[in-house]
């Protein structure tokens, strides 16, 4: 495997230095090949997702399909505005030249994608580095395996892997590509697995984009509209069970509203998801019975005001609101990355 990923990486910079992906036109053409191999594995694509996370078609189409196809026409599009030179000022010490900012693709970028929405962080960073004239390796999600397998077999159908490649695997595959000297890295997922990228690419003074996970609260003040207030938050928190990097992780709500918006959250749960959230189709599962387990721990501690409730063996937690939690606690020590929502008030 070692021997194998250093070819591919040492025939991907052979491609690259041939120069054929500088063309816009070429750039062009590929992304219009990617577009039409993701309409292709459409159906695979919505029946993986539903697999792994079990995401209704719609949500699915919409949170993970329609946001790659949208960067893509935008980046056939806007291309030819890009990647043009563009003038800028001289300094007068260099009278009489004349300077220009010229973009420049950086050669083989690697990607390794999250498993929350395993089709959209693989493909919209795939499309950025493509539009850019960049070969690309893509890492789906092991975490995510049947979106994994469907990703893989599409990219291997659609290009030769000296330009656009995908690797399977685990840890052990994701060290031997960081273990190589790529020319970008574009990581999504936890901190704790962004430092070892950020590490590796040190080594070979790799520059990194990686975009990692937070604590961020949704602050709802007393002047609060609590109806909008109240359908915006149960939708942000528990779209993909609450398994998004920019969900409510928590809310800070003035002590004055708070019932009143708890009240109106509960009615929003039972009107997008029943009074049964385990039998609608529109609720998703939690990635995995590790993940599961992770959440219930989180739910020892403070009140439960809704929900609570799970069946381990579906990977299913009920969309749950919790108060009488602190500081200390676990539930406010990490990023929840579940349907769980504590709140806490301030005066």
């Amino acid at each position: 495997m070692t021997s194998s990923v250093k070819t591919l990486t040492d025939r991907q910079k052979t491609f690259f230095y041939s120069g054929k992906t500088k063309s816009v036109e070429y750039r062009i053409r590929q992304l219009r090949r990617l577009k039409q191999a993701i309409r292709n594995h459409e159906a695979s694509l919505l029946s993986a997702l539903n697999k792994d996370l079990g995401k209704h078609e719609i949500e699915a189409y919409s949170s993970d399909l329609a946001p790659v196809l949208h960067e893509i026409d935008l980046a056939v599009r806007s291309l030819k505005k890009w990647a043009a030179p563009r003038k800028v000022k001289t300094p007068w010490l260099l009278f009489p030249a004349v300077s220009r900012i010229r973009p420049e693709p950086l050669g083989s970028v690697l990607i390794i994608g999250a498993w929350n929405y395993p089709v959209q962080l693989v493909l919209s960073p795939l499309a950025g580095a493509m539009a850019a004239g960049n070969c690309a390796v893509v890492k789906p999600s092991e975490i995510s395996p049947h979106t994994s397998r469907v990703l893989a077999q599409m990219i291997k159908k659609t290009f030769d892997e000296t330009y656009i490649a995908a690797v399977e695997g685990g840890v052990r595959e994701s060290g031997l590509l960081l273990d190589q000297a790529f020319d970008f890295c574009f990581f999504t997922g936890s901190v704790r697995v962004g430092k070892i990228v950020m590490a590796a690419a040190a080594r070979h003074l790799t520059p990194v984009t990686l975009e990692l996970g937070g604590k961020n609260p949704c602050i709802v003040h007393a002047d609060c509209n609590i109806d909008i207030a109240a359908k915006r938050i149960t939708w942000g928190k528990f779209i993909n069970a609450g398994q998004t990097c920019i969900a409510p992780d928590y809310l800070w709500v003035h002590e004055s509203v708070k019932q009143p918006l708890v009240a109106a959250i509960k009615k929003c749960i039972t009107r997008f998801y029943s009074t049964d959230p385990s039998t609608s189709p529109d609720f998703g599962r939690i990635i995995n019975d590790s993940h599961v387990a992770r959440l219930l721990a989180l739910m020892e501690h403070g009140r439960i005001l809704a929900g609570g409730n799970a069946v381990p063996e579906n990977r299913y937690i009920a969309p749950t609101i919790m108060d009488k939690v602190n500081w200390e606690h676990d539930v406010m020590q990490e990023e929840i990355f579940g349907p769980i929502l504590p709140v806490l008030t301030y005066d």
